[in-house]
């Protein structure tokens, strides 16, 4: 039986090299791995590796570990395939009310986008909450929604200030 830490390694590389849209899927390339596990366990594996089902350009979810940046790397593949094609992002709108901004995003987009910033921790953002296409974002007292926008826009290219 190989070890928990060998498993992970495994998903990881799984994550990166496939674009795999199910757990069934992972679970099958680790069985052929001579890995011995449960979904349940899989699960569990995915969650402390923080990996993550998000929207692909296609418009199934694949998965993807958000601190290497896998998303980008599936769309440079797409664009790569098609230079002409534009690959939409997520972002829809923003909207403040006092020391509150409300993103709107597109279906499955919101929780990677609240991910991008929490884990980026910009000193203006004291946290977020997100849906499946809203992110509530909560400001520092005394930041204003000029100083918001440059703080968010990395994380949303189609942002204009």
């Amino acid at each position: 039986m190989k070890n928990k830490a060998a498993r992970l390694q495994s998903i990881r590389e799984i994550i990166i090299h496939s674009r795999v849209k199910s757990q069934d899927e992972i679970l099958q390339k680790l069985h052929e791995q001579g890995f011995d596990l449960t979904q349940a366990t899989l699960s569990r594996d995915l969650k402390q590796l923080r990996i993550a089902k998000v929207p692909g350009s296609d418009g199934s979810y694949v998965y993807i570990m958000p601190e290497i940046g896998s998303v980008g790397k599936l769309m440079q593949e797409k664009m790569s395939e098609n230079p002409q094609r534009q690959i939409p992002g997520g972002f829809i709108s923003i909207n403040f009310s006092g020391n509150l901004a409300v993103i709107k995003t597109r279906p499955g987009y919101a929780g990677s986008l609240a991910y991008d910033i929490d884990s980026n921790t910009p000193p203006e953002i004291l946290g977020t909450i997100a849906g499946d296409d809203t992110v509530l974002v909560i400001l520092q007292e005394n930041i204003n929604h000029q100083q918001a926008m440059l703080a968010l826009s990395p994380f949303m290219p189609e942002l204009h200030n």
